[in-house]
């Protein structure tokens, strides 16, 4: 469900006449987007159940949308985490009981600019394990200033996780389609999300040396972005496409700040995107999420938002991609979702914070 309006009273309307005492999931685009302290209080008023978060765009059929909210509603929850102070580990997941003869997801919005995310991932799986599938996003302002960007019943937060975990069907596909031009390089000395030093020297100069006979200009700090968000790292992963870095901006010092983090002594790839690929990869990933599903009941895309100021206009065609393979299978199905800072998927094993990267979860 999408509706087009930050006016609060008709989105307590809308969602009022259509819950049905379940769980109500609000992805909200970050321009003109509807105060967030009004409509928690409003949906309060009404006793209605809810996890929300911000992100740079949101998803409905193969367009995207700057403002408006896309609204899902999740039945069989089993229960609902709120995790605080995410950067500094000061946190307990609790543990749950899981009946092995059900399947369950774990859905997650996470502060996409906090830090050690991947550590709280790993402290999900740890609890959780295999019990369930994972799905997820990182929530924030495309500015990259961090600030408030999920929210539930009880408040409007950063640094924190919220993920509700429900009884269901899953089937996930996951692909990026960013391809290697060089490394491995040694990220030897980092912090967090961010590289100090590649191969033992200044991280920038590193990286610059890599790239600059690609571009057509000269990278500096000023123009970092824009040509980083075509030039991601990868760091290898056994048996499926690499993991995805982003680079989002470099300081005085030479350093490059990522979305999420890497380890110190990581091997690293420095990638390079080509349109093709990018949106080729998209199909790939809806035919793998679509694999032995008989029947869809909903479809979850959370998609990078860097995808989209690298694809720019032809984004679309990413999205008419997976469309079409879903129709394939349900030709009444539609998709929806969000734009966002990292995305989060057990695909192929362990659970894994991505960047640059394509989740779709099919609900069945």
């Amino acid at each position: 469900m999408f509706i087009n309006s930050n006016d609060v009273e008709e989105i307590i309307r809308i969602v009022d006449g259509n819950y049905a005492n379940r769980t109500v999931v609000l992805m909200i685009a970050e321009t003109d987007m509807p105060n967030i302290n009004s409509l928690t209080d409003k949906l309060n008023r009404k006793d209605i159940k809810f996890i929300g978060g911000i992100f740079p765009q949101v998803i409905y059929g193969n367009n995207v949308y700057d403002s408006g909210v896309v609204i899902k509603f999740i039945q069989n929850e089993v229960s609902t985490l709120v995790m605080n102070n995410i950067k500094d580990k000061n946190y307990t997941i609790p543990e749950l009981d899981f009946d092995k003869t059900k399947n369950y997801c774990a859905f997650t919005f996470i502060d996409g600019l906090t830090g050690n995310i991947s550590y709280f991932l790993s402290e999900l799986y740890r609890k959780f394990g295999n019990n369930c599938s994972y799905l997820g996003g990182g929530a924030g302002s495309l500015s990259l200033q961090q600030k408030p960007c999920v929210f539930d019943n009880q408040g409007f937060y950063m640094d924190t996780a919220i993920t509700i975990v429900f009884e269901s069907n899953v089937s996930i596909g996951v692909k990026h389609g960013w391809k290697k031009i060089e490394g491995p390089i040694i990220a030897t000395k980092t912090d967090k999300n961010v590289i100090q030093e590649l191969n033992w020297r200044n991280a920038f100069e590193v990286y610059k040396e890599v790239i600059q006979s690609d571009i057509k200009t000269e990278l500096r700090q000023d123009n970092f972005f824009d040509i980083a968000k075509a030039y991601p790292f990868g760091m290898l992963k056994a048996n499926a496409e690499c993991i995805v870095r982003d680079p989002i901006a470099t300081n005085e010092k030479g350093e490059l700040i990522c979305v999420g983090e890497i380890m110190e002594n990581t091997a690293v790839d420095v990638l390079k995107g080509e349109k093709d690929n990018l949106i080729n990869s998209a199909k790939a990933a809806a035919e793998d999420a679509i694999n032995g599903v008989t029947e869809i009941r909903d479809v979850l895309v959370i998609d990078c938002i860097s995808r989209v100021l690298f694809l720019e206009q032809d984004f679309k065609k990413e999205l008419d991609n997976v469309l079409a393979i879903i129709n394939s299978k349900d030709n009444d199905a539609s998709i929806s979702g969000a734009l966002t800072l990292g995305e989060i998927s057990s695909y192929h094993g362990f659970l894994e914070f991505l960047n640059k990267t394509l989740v779709i979860g099919v609900f069945s």
